[in-house]
């Protein structure tokens, strides 16, 4: 047991101890001392608030940065009981949410693998009472107590413009798609609007990279062949933008055509700050806003004071995203992240 929760223990028996006595004293007074239930106050000093954090496996730069800010934010709370699980498919997140029901948590924090997939499951919790707090990914039902993003759809209109204006308003561009979820859509949606506002650009191949290297690899080869004239790649992650430039490399391309990613992934922004022409620019994305998640869900739920506490917490928060320039990119370049 935590130390002070055992000192808090002792006190309060000993304290019901004393006021059990007074009834039988020669002092007492004429009133008679409240009964304290020790067993209720012992039972909610040793139960600790549990937590649930179901997160995407490590299988890009992005998400290994997710579970490394996750880890920083669990270690900060020692007294809170953390269920912590990580799933390379929905259907593993689903089976480890449903497990982490079982064992009764006070809370989820839940980045999805997929959005459409996870949301019965996290509506099931929603009616159990859990509080849920969901980060980046959502869900398509608003089953969530706090919804925190980061601004997808001010990622794909910044990106872009910056495509657009750099492009002098002519070519020819690619667009590499993610995971299906609410993330990919806000940012493809936004960045064609964009497009769809200058004729002079032309979309000559889209495909889904799935926020992966190596399937982004592939699909690149693909375009490649089908399409013989491109002028940039708007690739939404950097991981998709390093798999597009080794296909690109290999088949010889590569001072045809420049990328634009996003997240900020330290090695993209280095070759930002050096004015590497295959990388002009990149969008912010952090994954700290996992362990901004976890904040919020311990703050509610920590004190025992959640019906008070929700009556002014905002459901829904946005994390603006920034376009990182040459001018701009020390400022965002941090060498000691995993991401």
């Amino acid at each position: 047991m935590n130390p002070i929760r055992r000192i808090l223990l002792a006190a309060t028996a000993g304290t019901a101890a004393i006021l059990a006595g007074c009834g039988d004293s020669g002092t007492s007074t004429s009133s008679t001392a409240a009964p304290v239930d020790v067993k209720a106050v012992a039972e909610k000093l040793q139960k600790p608030i549990r937590i649930g954090v179901s997160i995407p496996a490590a299988d890009h730069g992005w998400t290994a940065g997710v579970v490394w800010w996750a880890k920083q934010a669990m270690e900060l709370y020692p007294d809170v009981e953390w269920v912590f699980q990580t799933a390379e498919s929905p259907s593993k997140q689903i089976q480890d949410i449903e497990n982490m029901m079982t064992r009764g948590v006070d809370g989820l924090v839940i980045l999805c693998t997929e959005s459409a997939p996870l949301t019965p499951i996290a509506k099931q919790a929603h009616e159990k009472g859990i509080l849920i707090v969901n980060v980046d990914r959502g869900f398509l039902e608003p089953v969530a107590d706090i919804f925190l993003e980061g601004d997808n759809a001010s990622f794909g209109r910044k990106s872009a413009e910056f495509m657009v204006e750099k492009l002098g308003g002519k070519g020819n561009i690619v667009i590499l798609e993610g995971i299906p979820c609410t993330v990919n859509t806000a940012r493809v949606d936004a960045a064609k609007e964009v497009f769809a506002l200058h004729p002079g650009i032309t979309i000559v191949g889209q495909d889904s990279g799935m926020w992966n290297r190596a399937t982004s690899l592939d699909v690149m080869q693909t375009i490649l062949v089908k399409a013989p004239k491109i002028d940039a790649v708007w690739a939404s992650d950097d991981d998709m933008a390093l798999g597009a430039e080794q296909a690109i490399v290999e088949a010889g391309r590569e001072k045809e055509m420049w990328i634009l990613g996003g997240a900020g992934m330290k090695d993209i922004v280095a070759r930002v700050m050096k004015n590497d022409p295959m990388f002009p620019a990149d969008i912010t994305y952090p994954p700290s806003m996992i362990a901004t998640g976890i904040q919020f869900a311990v703050g509610v739920l920590q004190d025992g004071k959640r019906e008070e506490i929700m009556k002014f917490m905002p459901q829904h928060m946005m994390i603006d995203v920034e376009l990182i320039l040459p001018a701009n990119a020390e400022k965002y370049y941090f060498p000691e992240s995993v991401f």
